[in-house]
């Protein structure tokens, strides 16, 4: 018997496997690039208050982008309250950087920031002007716009908002205070519980005189305020929402009556404008809503977060509404 001969391919065979390989290589999953993470950064200055420096910086990220400072609740660290919140996903989303400052137990033993504390909320001095280092270091490092710095922050760390905002106007462009507190408000009512329980017994022109001798000659631009506040939140009364209110429109020359009242995703929203119609003031009042952080997860255009503690899905996104507000998206 003969061996059979193996067949030869057909010219037309051989195009066809060729084409079926081309076609595979083409139609591979592409590489995904690798996601950016929350990154430590250290020998960002003298860091008087002994704070750690954290940050997240999109893959990617131009020069001349934005730079958000978000400031973590007492219990909470950077990395947490990044993600929680809804910045780092929102500098994805927008392109802009974070610096997440974070409060070391040896500071405080609760991880506040120190917003009560003399020493750290004097320009200079002890945490404010580690806080205002880390800014400097960042802008530096990813060359971003110093003309467009702004900061956040809940609870004590939106405490500690009111305080760069105060002691380093020329360094943010506006605040958002989520349930915090205003600049000096544990000095005017003599202790901190008694500002987060009670508030603080000052006039307008009282409040604003405390943000003013905090920069001593300075004569503006001072930050615009955005604050967010629960109705019911028993940590931080709602108090010193208006008392925030009184303290920045003062300080920019406004009156304590809002130019606008409507409802942002059903919650009551107020704008206060200076003599030249700028809005300077706005508050958000969230209607029911405990002592945190408002975020609305999903992956809707206007929702952002994930709730977790003292991080609460009240459907608002606050940091959305936030770099909405700035400009950032």
């Amino acid at each position: 018997m003969t061996p059979t001969r193996a067949a030869t391919p057909r010219p037309r065979g051989r195009l066809m496997a060729v084409l079926a390989a081309v076609l595979c290589v083409l139609f591979l999953p592409a590489p995904q690039a690798s996601a950016a993470s929350v990154e430590e950064v250290t020998g960002f200055g003298t860091n008087p208050g002994a704070l750690k420096m954290f940050r997240y910086v999109p893959d990617g990220l131009p020069a001349g982008r934005p730079v958000v400072v978000a400031l973590h609740g007492c219990t909470q660290n950077a990395a947490g309250y990044g993600t929680g919140s809804g910045w780092t996903e929102l500098a994805d989303r927008w392109g802009f950087s974070v610096v997440l400052p974070h409060q070391q137990t040896a500071n405080n033993a609760s991880s506040c920031f120190n917003w009560f504390q003399t020493g750290d909320i004097q320009r200079g001095q002890g945490e404010a002007a580690s806080i205002a280092q880390m800014v400097d270091r960042q802008l530096s490092d990813v060359s971003g716009d110093a003309s467009r710095v702004y900061v956040t922050g809940l609870s004590a760390g939106g405490g500690m908002t009111a305080v760069m905002m105060a002691t380093y106007p020329e360094k943010f462009t506006a605040g958002g205070v989520v349930a915090g507190l205003p600049y000096g408000c544990a000095q005017a009512a003599g202790s901190p519980y008694v500002c987060m329980y009670v508030g603080a017994t000052q006039t307008a022109q009282q409040w604003g005189d405390r943000v003013r001798a905090a920069r001593p000659g300075y004569t503006g631009p001072w930050p615009t305020l955005t604050v967010f506040q629960g109705t019911a939140d028993y940590t931080v009364k709602p108090v010193n929402m208006t008392d925030l209110m009184k303290q920045w429109t003062n300080v920019q020359g406004a009156d304590q009556t809002a130019d606008l009242s409507d409802t942002v995703a059903g919650y009551p929203h107020q704008v206060f404008r200076d003599p030249a119609g700028k809005a300077v003031v706005e508050t958000y009042s969230i209607t029911g809503m405990g002592h945190g952080q408002p975020v609305d997860p999903g992956s809707g255009a206007q929702q952002c977060g994930t709730a977790g503690a003292y991080i609460l899905d009240v459907d608002m996104c606050a940091a959305y509404w936030l770099g909405h507000g700035w400009g950032l998206g």
